[in-house]
């Protein structure tokens, strides 16, 4: 079975060649191999591939950025959905994608459910909403999994920052007023697996497709996140000058972005762990196992 997995260069892209390579043949294609912001090259790599699964972990993450360069995030996170689903269709393909807490406001003082509304505060939000929508309208043979927090021992992350930074200042300033849960990508790989292999053995009809958040069990605090850190790094030997107790919380009003961040990242994941009969490990599990990569 051929499987396209798009986004291989980032951390959870990366560990779905792992996850996936029990299920068939994995064409794993990074920046360099198909450009997801260029609709006709990425229209000739699936006519040329003809994925009987597609695994879309490419996006455009970079929050920030993403409010001066709306035009290259909608590309690649809401119309490249578009012309993936409307391939999938033709080729009677799946499609499992990944999405974001982003399309939230941050506003709810619990977890929060499939079901409550949408509100995206920013461009990397938008877009990436707009491109849940652009997938379900083209097919409806997928499955949108909605994280946060991601983490992995391969590719850019807050706790790789956190540790670089703690090697080269005596204190650390982090925002303590933002929650939710470090979520590790070799977890997001596995459970990936997990929800392919079910189709392969029970097709459409037992596939339960469509939304669902999914994250590690558990938040904290960017704040609290980078004590864990730097207490585990510690603990393994390496050298600091910051240690967690020189991690000093600040408000989000004190670090201010060009992008609003939600101040509440928690997602439940009920519906998930029901349909597919799983549990999710606390987040601690999955960052001491990504550290221990790391260090």
């Amino acid at each position: 079975m051929r499987i396209l997995v798009t986004g291989a260069g980032g951390q959870v892209g990366f560990e779905l060649l792992r996850a996936l390579a029990p299920l068939g043949e994995v064409h794993a294609l990074d920046r360099a191999g198909c450009d997801l912001a260029d609709g006709a090259e990425l229209r000739a790599t699936l006519d040329a591939l003809r994925p009987q699964i597609i695994v879309n972990a490419a996006a455009y993450t970079a929050v920030d950025r993403a409010e001066t360069d709306e035009a290259t995030a909608t590309a690649v996170n809401a119309t490249a959905l578009r012309l993936i689903g409307e391939a999938a269709r033709v080729l009677g393909a799946p499609v499992l994608h990944f999405s974001t807490d982003y399309v939230f406001d941050g506003g709810l003082d619990r977890p929060y459910a499939e079901t409550d509304p949408v509100d995206p505060q920013g461009v990397y939000g938008r877009t990436k909403l707009a491109g849940e929508r652009e997938l379900a309208a083209a097919t409806p043979h997928h499955w949108v999994l909605r994280t946060s927090w991601v983490v992995g021992a391969h590719g850019g992350n807050f706790a790789r920052t956190m540790l670089r930074l703690a090697a080269e200042r005596d204190a650390l300033n982090v925002v303590a007023d933002q929650i939710g849960a470090p979520t590790s990508a070799a977890l997001l790989a596995d459970l990936s697996a997990h929800v392919l292999r079910r189709w392969q053995l029970g097709g459409d009809a037992g596939a339960a497709f469509g939304l669902y958040h999914v994250t590690a069990a558990g938040h904290t605090s960017w704040c609290d996140y980078a004590r864990f850190v730097l207490a585990q790094a510690q603990a393994a030997g390496r050298t600091l000058k910051a240690g967690p107790d020189d991690v000093r919380p600040i408000a989000t009003s004190q670090y201010p972005t060009p992008a609003r961040r939600p101040a509440n990242s928690r997602l439940d994941t009920a519906r998930f762990t029901q349909t597919f009969g799983l549990r999710l490990p606390p987040w601690q599990e999955g960052v001491s196992h990504v550290l221990r990569q790391i260090l």
